[in-house]
């Protein structure tokens, strides 16, 4: 007989491991930024996210056979899982195909309205997650940082032909980023386990992704440098895998609002790396989009004071 699974803790608040948690996910996100960046001149983006996500969904089949977790035992949670993985999968193919038409920096920027959508639209369904107004200040400011962090995007002199096309495509893929919380969090995900979650997400991908690859024409090879190997492996691993996995389990435990404010640390942590690793310049707007995220987040998961 299969014991019953323990009662589980939803926090109203982050604490300091869901914290932690955060900022290194967020700070992986953004060096992952640049290991695709590096790697995509040897791999082709979408044939790079095909290998990604095949070998994430082995590791994670491989992980939820030796810890005896469920992924394909029925509980009610098929419908929710298709579309939370549709809506994965469609964010990363707007995020690629965007890229074709828009500069990364602007793409960035309409990328990172997710973290509105679920502010507007997650209360509706789960009470709890309303921020008030000081969090709404905070949210609007870390907005604003990365915007002013990625503006020269904004401010060429010869915009690109049909860059509307990737504007809308990244606008696209904020929207479904933002539904996918959405789907998570208010349905019988919520209660499902953070890999049977994510394996819906992550094979559901896997399955979209070569089509899409095949669709522009890319070359497809296994013959890279072991450097784009490395890279690879580190995408998949940490990336795909693990730092997924993580955020999974806290969507589970944490208040998704809260946490989507974090999210703003990736695009300023892909330019500080950029900085650290690339020897790109460290600019005056990186260091006030540093100072303003930090302040919206503090914002954000400000406790309200108790009546004394």
């Amino acid at each position: 007989m299969t014991p019953a699974p323990a009662a589980r803790q939803r926090h109203a608040h982050l604490d300091t491991l869901a914290i932690v948690l955060l900022v290194v996910c967020c700070a992986f996100w953004g060096f992952q930024q640049i290991l695709i960046k590096t790697t995509v001149g040897e791999v082709p983006p979408l044939w790079q996210a095909t290998l990604r996500f095949w070998g994430a969904t082995l590791l994670l089949w491989l992980w939820c056979r030796a810890r005896g977790v469920p992924l394909f035992q029925r509980d009610g949670s098929l419908k929710a899982g298709l579309l939370a993985g549709t809506l994965f999968a469609g964010e990363f193919a707007a995020i690629y195909l965007g890229l074709m038409h828009t500069s990364a920096s602007r793409l960035t920027v309409f990328l990172y309205t997710s973290p509105f959508v679920v502010a507007l639209l997650l209360p509706r369904v789960v009470p709890s997650e309303t921020l008030r107004r000081v969090q709404w200040i905070g949210l609007v400011m870390a907005f604003v940082a990365v915007a002013v962090a990625f503006s020269e995007g904004f401010v060429q002199s010869s915009p690109v032909v049909g860059q509307w096309r990737g504007d809308a495509l990244g606008l696209g893929a904020g929207l479904l980023w933002g539904l996918t919380t959405l789907t998570i969090r208010s349905s019988v995900l919520s209660d499902a386990s953070a890999e049977k979650t994510l394996f819906y997400q992550v094979a559901v991908t896997a399955a979209v992704a070569p089509l899409l690859s095949l669709g522009l024409g890319e070359t497809w090879s296994l013959a890279y440098s072991a450097q784009a190997w490395g890279s690879l492996g580190v995408q998949t691993v940490v990336g795909a895998f693990a730092s997924y996995l993580t955020w999974m389990w806290m969507l589970r435990h944490y208040p998704a609002t809260q946490m989507a404010t974090f999210t703003f640390l990736t695009p300023v942590f892909a330019l500080v790396f950029g900085v650290v690793l690339l020897g790109e310049p460290l600019t005056l707007q990186l260091v006030l989009a540093l100072v303003g995220v930090a302040v919206g987040i503090v914002l954000v998961n400000r406790r309200p004071q108790m009546p004394g």
